[in-house]
Order: C-alpha cells, then structure tokens, then sequence
C-alpha cells in the first residue's frame, strides 16, 4: 500500500490539471502556431511556464484505486495486478476469469 501522502498528492495533481486544463491547451496551441511571430510566442511560452508544474497532465501518475501501487496499473480498470487478480478470483468482475492451469 502506497503512503496516504502519495495518493493525496496524486489527487491534488488530477483536480488542479482539471482546473488549469482549457487554459494550458489555449497557451500550447498558440505556441504551437508557425503562423504566429515567434516573439509572441515566446511571450506566450514565458506565461505558460509560470503556471503550476502540477496542472500539467504529465505529472499525473496512474495509480490502483484499491491499494494505491503505482506500477503495474491496468488501465482499463484503475487496478493494480494484484488487486485485480483478487477481485477476478472472487468473481467482483463481470466476465473476467482468473486463469489457472
């Protein structure tokens, strides 16, 4: 189980890349635009690197729901392996069987 720390922090990284979301994507855009003269888009760049290093969605790590593990996440269910197998195992998961041989 990850630390409690972890996991609120990672949580406050998802809710502030919500938050500056529409804002970041405005400012990448426009540095992004050849069109524009890259004085400006410097200007724009300047802007865009003093906005918080956590609003970007970069920085969000995919961790389990149940334990908080941050490696080995499956991305379709928000679980970690282990928890995943458990749950498959019990039969928590509609039409996911655990193979055994």
């Amino acid at each position: 189980m990850a630390k409690k720390s972890v996991i609120q922090r990672n949580l406050k990284r998802r809710q502030m890349c919500d938050r500056y979301r529409s804002k970041r994507q405005g400012l990448k855009s426009i540095t992004k635009n050849k069109n524009i003269p890259i004085h400006q888009r410097f200007i724009v760049q300047l802007k865009l690197s003093k906005m918080p290093r956590d609003s970007a969605e970069v920085r969000i790590r995919n961790r389990c729901f149940l334990s908080g593990k941050g490696r080995d996440v499956h991305r379709r269910f928000c679980l970690s392996r282990s928890a995943l197998r458990k749950l498959a195992s019990s039969g928590s998961i509609p039409g996911m069987l655990k193979h055994s041989w």
